[in-house]
C-alpha cells in the first residue's frame, strides 16, 4: 500500500459489493447512483455520476451503466420498438446511454473499468474514442464455491483505461455454473437482480486494480 489510499469511485452501482470490495483493500471508496444505496452507506453519493467526475478520484470503475440500447441483443427495438413504445423512444435512449458512456470512459481519471455487454454499431459510432471492449470475463472463473454467488455464467466484458485485464483467481471450470441470472423472472425488479454484482470478481477488481495503481503512483 502506498503512503495514502486510493480515492475510487464506483458509478452506477446500488449494491456496494464493488465499493466494499474496494474498502476491505484499504482504499477510500465511494459508490454513485440515482437511486439509494442498498445497504444505505454514507459512502453512497445518489447522484449523476457525471456530477461528481471531476472529484480527482485516482480510479474509476462504473459497474452498471444503463446499456439495453447499446448491446447487441436490444438492436432490434431500434427497427421495431416493442409495445408502447416508439422508435424515437429507442433512439433517444441510444443517445442517452451512449452519452453516459462517453462521459465516463472519457472522465478526468487516469484509470477508468467500466462493465458492459458486446456492442452494436450504432452504440460503438456514438461514443467519443470509443475502443473496443479490453476483455470478457465470466464470474465462475473468480469462484471457489459450488453453491455460492459467483459460480454464474454472465458474460462481462470491460473496457478498461490505464488497466490490466484481471486475472482470474477461482477454482471452478463452469461446467457446474448457473445462468439463474439470465432466467431472473419477470417484474419491476428484474434489472435489479440482473445487474448485481459479483464478490469474488468484486475481489479480485479491488486487489489487481488497486495494486496496480498503488504501484503507479508510487513509482
Amino acid at each position: 500500500m502506498s503512503s495514502r489510499p486510493l480515492k475510487v469511485l464506483v458509478g452506477c452501482e446500488t449494491s456496494g459489493i464493488v465499493r466494499r470490495a474496494f474498502l476491505d483493500q484499504g482504499h477510500d471508496a465511494w459508490s454513485c447512483d440515482l437511486l439509494p444505496a442498498d445497504d444505505r452507506s454514507n459512502r453512497h453519493m445518489q447522484c449523476d455520476v457525471r456530477d461528481v467526475l471531476d472529484m480527482s478520484w485516482d480510479l474509476l470503475a462504473v459497474m452498471h451503466p444503463p446499456c439495453t440500447r447499446l448491446c447487441n441483443s436490444g438492436v432490434r427495438w431500434l427497427s421495431k420498438p416493442p409495445e408502447g413504445r416508439t422508435l424515437n423512444d429507442m433512439w433517444s435512449e441510444l443517445d442517452n446511454g451512449a452519452e453516459l458512456f462517453s462521459a465516463c470512459w472519457n472522465a478526468p481519471v487516469p484509470r477508468v473499468a467500466i462493465e458492459n455487454l458486446v456492442m452494436h454499431r450504432h452504440a460503438k459510432e456514438r461514443i467519443e474514442n470509443y475502443q473496443p471492449f479490453a476483455q470478457s470475463v465470466q464470474p465462475w472463473q473468480f469462484g471457489r464455491d459450488e453453491d455460492g454467488p459467483d459460480n454464474e455464467k454472465k458474460r462481462t466484458c470491460f473496457w478498461l483505461r490505464g488497466l490490466p485485464t484481471l486475472t482470474p483467481t477461482g477454482t471452478l471450470d463452469g461446467t457446474t455454473a448457473r445462468d439463474s441470472v439470465f432466467k431472473a423472472s419477470p417484474g419491476p425488479n428484474r434489472w435489479k437482480t440482473r445487474s448485481k454484482f459479483f464478490p469474488g470478481l468484486a475481489a479480485a477488481m479491488a486487489c489487481q486494480w488497486g495494486s496496480h495503481a498503488t504501484e503507479a503512483i508510487a513509482a
